[in-house]
Protein backbone atom coordinates (compact mmCIF):
# COMPACT_ATOMS: atom_id res chain seq x y z
CA UNK A 1 0.00 0.00 0.00
CA UNK A 2 1.08 3.39 -1.09
CA UNK A 3 -0.25 6.40 0.60
CA UNK A 4 -0.77 10.06 -1.01
CA UNK A 5 -1.10 12.87 1.47
CA UNK A 6 -2.11 16.28 1.24
CA UNK A 7 -1.80 19.09 3.39
CA UNK A 8 -4.32 21.67 2.21
CA UNK A 9 -4.06 25.28 2.97
CA UNK A 10 -6.65 27.83 2.35
CA UNK A 11 -5.64 31.39 1.95
CA UNK A 12 -8.34 32.71 3.98
CA UNK A 13 -10.32 31.08 7.02
CA UNK A 14 -13.18 28.78 5.21
CA UNK A 15 -16.89 28.06 6.81
CA UNK A 16 -16.49 24.73 8.43
CA UNK A 17 -19.33 23.74 6.60
CA UNK A 18 -18.07 24.68 3.56
CA UNK A 19 -14.40 23.11 4.66
CA UNK A 20 -16.58 19.77 5.35
CA UNK A 21 -18.19 19.57 1.98
CA UNK A 22 -14.84 20.37 0.30
CA UNK A 23 -13.27 17.22 2.37
CA UNK A 24 -16.65 15.16 1.47
CA UNK A 25 -15.87 16.27 -2.54
CA UNK A 26 -12.69 14.91 -2.51
CA UNK A 27 -13.82 11.53 -0.80
CA UNK A 28 -16.42 11.16 -3.34
CA UNK A 29 -14.26 11.65 -5.86
CA UNK A 30 -11.28 9.92 -5.06
CA UNK A 31 -13.35 6.24 -3.43
CA UNK A 32 -15.41 6.44 -6.68
CA UNK A 33 -12.59 6.53 -8.90
CA UNK A 34 -11.84 2.72 -8.02
CA UNK A 35 -8.14 3.45 -7.85
CA UNK A 36 -8.18 4.52 -3.90
CA UNK A 37 -8.78 1.80 -1.51
CA UNK A 38 -8.64 4.23 1.44
CA UNK A 39 -9.44 7.69 2.46
CA UNK A 40 -9.33 9.60 5.61
CA UNK A 41 -9.38 13.40 6.53
CA UNK A 42 -8.63 15.41 9.39
CA UNK A 43 -9.13 19.33 10.35
CA UNK A 44 -6.14 20.90 11.17
CA UNK A 45 -5.60 21.99 15.12
CA UNK A 46 -4.68 25.41 15.14
CA UNK A 47 -2.04 26.42 17.97
CA UNK A 48 -0.62 29.67 18.98
CA UNK A 49 2.75 29.44 17.18
CA UNK A 50 0.51 29.05 13.72
CA UNK A 51 0.99 32.14 13.26
CA UNK A 52 4.60 32.02 13.27
CA UNK A 53 4.55 29.26 10.67
CA UNK A 54 7.43 29.67 7.88
CA UNK A 55 5.59 28.35 4.66
CA UNK A 56 1.60 28.15 5.58
CA UNK A 57 -0.46 26.97 8.10
CA UNK A 58 -2.69 23.84 6.90
CA UNK A 59 -6.54 23.92 7.38
CA UNK A 60 -6.84 20.14 6.53
CA UNK A 61 -4.84 16.83 5.99
CA UNK A 62 -6.08 14.21 3.50
CA UNK A 63 -4.87 10.43 2.78
CA UNK A 64 -5.84 8.59 0.20
CA UNK A 65 -4.38 5.02 0.21
CA UNK A 66 -3.47 3.30 -2.91
CA UNK A 67 -2.56 -0.22 -3.80
CA UNK A 68 0.86 0.18 -6.30
CA UNK A 69 2.17 3.04 -7.78
CA UNK A 70 0.10 2.55 -10.92
CA UNK A 71 -2.93 3.16 -8.85
CA UNK A 72 -0.95 6.28 -7.41
CA UNK A 73 -0.26 7.72 -10.87
CA UNK A 74 -3.89 7.22 -12.27
CA UNK A 75 -4.97 9.34 -8.92
CA UNK A 76 -3.82 12.68 -10.76
CA UNK A 77 -5.83 11.64 -14.14
CA UNK A 78 -8.98 10.87 -12.25
CA UNK A 79 -11.61 12.16 -14.29
CA UNK A 80 -13.69 15.21 -12.56
CA UNK A 81 -10.49 16.24 -10.71
CA UNK A 82 -9.49 19.17 -12.24
CA UNK A 83 -12.98 20.72 -12.64
CA UNK A 84 -13.29 19.98 -8.32
CA UNK A 85 -9.96 21.91 -7.85
CA UNK A 86 -11.08 24.94 -10.01
CA UNK A 87 -14.96 25.14 -8.53
CA UNK A 88 -13.21 25.44 -5.19
CA UNK A 89 -10.11 27.14 -6.08
CA UNK A 90 -12.69 29.73 -7.70
CA UNK A 91 -14.80 30.06 -3.83
CA UNK A 92 -11.52 30.12 -1.54
CA UNK A 93 -8.25 30.01 -3.26
CA UNK A 94 -5.86 27.65 -1.66
CA UNK A 95 -2.72 25.52 -1.23
CA UNK A 96 -1.37 22.11 -1.25
CA UNK A 97 1.92 20.54 -0.89
CA UNK A 98 1.66 16.53 -0.85
CA UNK A 99 4.20 13.80 -0.07
CA UNK A 100 3.62 9.99 -1.48
CA UNK A 101 5.14 7.03 0.92
CA UNK A 102 5.11 3.92 2.22
CA UNK A 103 3.12 3.39 5.83
CA UNK A 104 4.59 5.30 8.10
CA UNK A 105 4.26 2.56 10.89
Amino acid sequence: MLNHTMIVSFDQPIPDAELDQYLKDIENLMLGSGHVQTFSARRHIRVPTDDHSPVFVASAIVQLGVGDLDALNAVFTVPGAEDLIQRWQSRYSYKVVWINHEALS
